[in-house]
């Protein structure tokens, strides 16, 4: 007799062509037992969709449990669409769970288990009217909770599917209860190959539900939702900018969905360019993703992404057409030459009698230019000032940090190495090991963060330059605070103002102080205590971007001059 995992395996192309005939995934993945199941990371679900790896895992002890074992159609087809229909890949489903999080404003952690119900919405109502599966009787089998939240979901599927009342809704339905399901389920309709624009309508119709069930959880009926699994390492992109997706409407206040509703007034267009969610946002959404990642981890992330449009290619030094040495012949080799020279082989081959300065010879070499000139980047030391009246970039957007990303990630794109120093209070700093080429240690650096007191590290500014042989440019990234870059002295009593200027002479490619400055007059203060020195000032931390995206053309120019 054929075992269940044979018997489910028997269904899979069969599951698979009720989306189309040309969708191809692998055999989907069969465990036994759930514990079994955990460990390859299929929790809080009997089945779950891997959209890295388009896989589809099923845990037949939760199977048996739950009494499905006679309806593998219905659950491999509706595990198929969740990579067919919604959410299809992982950058539609970030999109899908931000527009949910925005329907469910002080209940955002709950915005991936709205998102599950709203996506299993659409693909179950798909299999049953397009191809009159069994998913009602899916529900039916689990027929019993009285989850607010799950009455009205199940209330939906009757509505949808023209089922008697309380065919799958075992809780109590008030009107209230029914006139929103009746919008739901038109909803459900309305949106059906549109879903991300009724993602956060749903979602707000939820929202009262979701508050009631909140003080009593229900673990059985989120049994019943497809778990999501993501590769951990996945890089998820277009998540830290706000799309311009349109305002979230209940679908009360929706026209499409309600006849009687009135439609909104056209939002006015912002001229304001590109909006940004903070990073701790960015953080909530990649965890809510199935991305364990740390703080410092997706503020990496986060930075790494909003630089990538600003991007240049970072100076480079030219330096004089590349030469080969290459032989010309032999010549008399005499007396007081160096005797390392004598070619003794082609000396014999002469004469076997050895003269010297008559029949002693060298070999003769001459240079060749090379047809293209050699160009060394320019190297890249940056200080970021992290006291406490910077922004603690996992938290908010830090433009310091912003701006140091853009610089050091130009640099690395064409081969230059790169040191990166964070800096605080006295002892407070930390520095990548030397000028490397580990994007990761860069990023660790500057998405650190120290919220001190202000006093410029000179005994890292002065080791980097004591033996430094490469072009270097140095930029600071601070406000006033950079006058202790030069009024104080150092462990040796070595003056900060003696130190920075020999530090920029033995960087030879110059060096930028960029400051967040109240008025010109302090500018100039600073630039009287940093001669050669360029000192750039911003008003608001935001114009550091504009800045960094100049940066290279400026450098470049002055390290050719």
């Amino acid at each position: 007799m054929m075992d269940l995992a044979e018997e489910w395996r028997s269904h899979w192309s069969r599951a698979l062509r009720t989306w189309g005939p040309f969708i191809t995934l692998h055999d989907p993945t069969m465990f036994g037992s759930t514990a079994a199941a955990a460990n390859a990371g299929l929790t809080g679900s009997f089945a779950a969709f891997s959209l890295y790896d388009h896989e589809v895992m099923i845990d037949l002890a939760a199977v048996r449990a739950l009494g499905l074992e006679d309806l593998p159609l219905e659950v491999l087809a509706h595990e198929v669409g969740h990579h067919v229909l919604c959410p299809a890949d992982l950058t539609d489903k970030g999109r899908l769970l931000v527009r949910v999080r925005r329907g469910l404003p002080g209940l955002e952690e709950h915005a991936p288990m709205i998102q599950n119900m709203y996506a299993d919405l659409l693909i179950n109502d798909r299999l049953l009217r397009s191809r009159g599966l069994r998913m009602a009787e899916v529900y039916r089998r689990v027929r019993g909770a009285t989850d607010p939240l799950w009455t009205f979901y199940q209330r939906i599927y009757e509505i949808l599917w023209a089922l008697p009342a309380g065919t799958l809704v075992a809780g109590e339905v008030d009107p209230a209860m029914e006139g929103d399901a009746q919008l739901g389920a038109k909803l459900a309709r309305v949106y059906a190959t549109e879903w991300l624009s009724g993602a956060g309508g749903f979602a707000a119709l939820c929202r009262r539900y979701l508050e009631a069930s909140v003080a009593k959880p229900a673990e059985h009926p989120r049994r019943l939702l497809c778990a999501g699994v993501v590769n951990q390492d996945e890089q998820i992109p277009g998540l830290t900018r706000v799309e311009e997706a349109g305002e979230v409407l209940h679908p009360a206040l929706d026209p499409r969905v309600n006849d009687f509703a009135e439609p909104a007034p056209a939002a006015p267009v912002s001229d304001s360019g590109a909006q940004y969610r903070e990073p701790f946002e960015y953080r909530q959404i990649l965890r809510q993703l199935g991305l364990d990642v740390s703080a410092q981890e997706a503020a990496a992330r986060y930075y790494r992404e909003r630089a990538l449009p600003h991007l240049v290619p970072f100076p480079v030094t030219p330096r004089p057409p590349s030469t080969e040495q290459l032989p010309e012949g032999l010549g008399t080799w005499d007396t007081g030459e160096p005797l390392e020279a004598v070619d003794w082989l082609a000396t014999t081959l002469r004469s076997p009698v050895v003269v010297p300065g008559v029949t002693t010879v060298q070999r003769l070499t001459g240079p060749v230019e090379g047809d293209e000139r050699d160009e060394r980047p320019v190297d890249l030391d940056i200080y970021v000032d992290s006291s406490g009246s910077m922004p603690k970039p996992t938290e908010l957007v830090s433009y310091l940090t912003l701006a140091g990303v853009i610089l050091a990630e130009s640099a690395l794109r064409v081969g230059a190495r790169v040191q990166v120093t964070l800096w605080s209070g006295t002892n407070q700093f930390t520095s990548t090991d030397g000028f490397v080429r580990d994007e990761r240690a860069i990023l660790a650096v500057l998405t650190g963060y120290f919220g001190g007191a202000t006093a410029f590290p000179l005994h890292v500014l002065r080791d980097t330059y004591r033996d430094r042989d490469r072009p270097t440019h140095i930029v600071v990234i601070s406000d006033d605070g950079v006058d202790t870059m030069f009024r104080p002295t150092d462990e040796l009593g070595t003056p900060g103002a003696a130190i920075a200027a020999a530090a920029l002479s033995a960087a030879r490619a110059g060096g930028t102080l960029l400051l967040r400055l109240r008025s010109e007059q302090q500018r100039e203060r600073i630039a009287a205590l940093a001669p050669g020195w360029d000192v750039r000032r911003v008003t608001s931390w935001d114009e550091l971007v504009e800045f960094a995206a100049a940066f290279s053309r400026r450098a470049y120019e002055r390290s050719r001059a």
